[in-house]
């Protein structure tokens, strides 16, 4: 009955997307990836908008009276805000899905996920509304969350369905593109606003501009999400409750060891991606005193080397297998804890290195530390859990990773964010450990 509903509802929207983009009305596996690809970089795009801005203009726009490290670290928890508002955002829009279906579901997300994004580029600052404006940032952060909570569309869990057994590895690490390519592209527009204006422009409206970027980003996604949504394929998937949205709160309840297993495999990876994405800007900038543009350019470099570095781990995984290369890189960043982060303090060179080490490394762990649990769940249970596995890590292993780095390394030295990595390590060896005991051997 209510797979009836929600096809009477929402079948007509993606009808329209489908036939406008799908030859023939049939959809190649590749183009599946390809929508993979553009979701989850609309995706990334946003929440590095905001990340770069978390440095480089809100703690003088929002936080301008309290002293530069303390407006970043007031950032930096509205930063993780949004990481709070995901399971909310599940909560709420997989009751949209089971009622009215997946397209209007999408729908609804990524429009607000976009008009929360556009809100933020016409934020007042302090100047104009005092703390009102560290007030609506906060607003606009959580709907941020809660946008990318119901903008769970399955498509990963699609792809790996769908993967050959011997290319698992290769179908795990497209989804994960989306980071490095969504952190490209928003370094990009915010290296070339600072370069081509006054510091006093690009705080007055420069930095607006990438906000607006992301709508028209937001929309080719939806597209693109919607007409794979109604193939043949999902279709089936759908109807054989493989990829059917069950109550949240049921789900956990049923399968919280796999929950809390899947939660704590990436935490490695996810401690290292803002700790080589968020976290060295504000250090460079607060500590080193050194100019935005440069170290813009070096994370553009390290974007791309994590691009080359997640497709050598689709590879090298279907060669000795995804909880391998989990396992390996984990021990590789649990010693790059101890030495990478004090190059932060060793000149340009320093630099180049941490970033550059820290980008292949994520790249190597990212690229496979995506549902590593999921093939775990019961087909009934699979969609809504892999939905909480995903915000569960981010919470847990990022969310507020850049806020506990910076305060870690500006209360005790740099030495301590290395040791913030390596509990990050120890929880993805041991959930590694553990799901070897019980995990299907599919699922490697």
């Amino acid at each position: 009955m209510t797979e009836t509903i929600a096809a009477s509802n929402s079948t007509q929207l993606e009808r329209d997307a489908r036939l406008v983009t799908a030859d023939d009305h049939r959809v190649a596996p590749g183009e599946i990836a390809i929508g993979v690809i553009i979701g989850r970089t609309s995706e990334f795009f946003d929440f590095f908008v905001y990340a770069l801005a978390s440095v480089l203009v809100f703690p003088a726009v929002v936080f301008p009276y309290v002293d530069a490290v303390t407006g970043t670290l007031f950032s930096f928890a509205v930063f993780a805000l949004a990481f709070i508002g995901r399971p909310f955002g599940t909560l709420l829009f997989t009751a949209i899905d089971r009622k009215h279906g997946r397209g209007v579901k999408l729908t609804i997300a990524l429009f607000l996920l976009g008009g929360s994004t556009m809100a933020l580029a016409l934020l007042p600052g302090f100047e104009t509304i005092g703390v009102w404006s560290a007030v609506l940032l906060a607003v606009f952060r959580f709907t941020q969350g809660i946008a990318l909570g119901g903008a769970w569309d399955g498509l990963p869990s699609l792809l790996s369905l769908n993967a050959p057994k011997d290319r698992r590895g290769w179908y795990a690490m497209i989804p994960q593109l989306g980071a490095p390519l969504g952190l490209l592209v928003a370094t990009g527009l915010f290296a070339y606003f600072i370069s081509i204006l006054s510091p006093a422009d690009f705080l007055s409206w420069g930095w607006r501009y990438p906000f607006f970027v992301a709508l028209a980003i937001n929309v080719v996604a939806l597209f693109a999400r919607l007409r794979l949504v109604a193939t043949p394929e999902f279709e089936r998937l759908f109807e054989s409750q493989e990829l059917q949205p069950s109550p949240p709160f049921k789900t956990v309840a049923v399968e919280w060891r796999t929950i809390a297993l899947g939660a704590l495999a990436p935490l490695a990876s996810f401690a290292l991606f803002h700790l080589v994405t968020v976290f060295p800007l504000s250090w460079v900038t607060l500590r080193v005193g050194e100019e935005p543009i440069r170290f813009l350019a070096i994370e553009a470099v390290g974007a791309v080397i994590g691009v080359l570095a997640m497709l050598a781990s689709g590879v090298i995984a279907d060669r000795v297998g995804r909880r391998a290369v989990l396992g390996v890189s984990a021990v590789m960043i649990g010693a790059y804890s101890g030495f990478a982060p004090q190059l932060l303090n060793a000149g340009g060179v320093g630099e180049a290195i941490y970033m550059i080490a820290g980008f292949a490394l994520l790249g190597l762990a990212f690229g496979q530390s995506s549902g590593v649990v999921n093939s775990s769940f019961p087909a009934h249970h699979r969609y809504t859990g892999a939905a909480i596995v995903a915000n569960s890590a981010w919470l847990i292993g990022a969310g507020f990773a850049p806020l506990v780095a910076l305060f870690l390394a500006t209360r005790f030295g740099l030495w301590s964010v290395g040791a913030y990595l390596l509990s990050g390590v120890a929880c993805t060896l041991a959930a590694l450990v553990i799901n070897k005991d019980w995990a299907p051997k599919s699922g490697e």
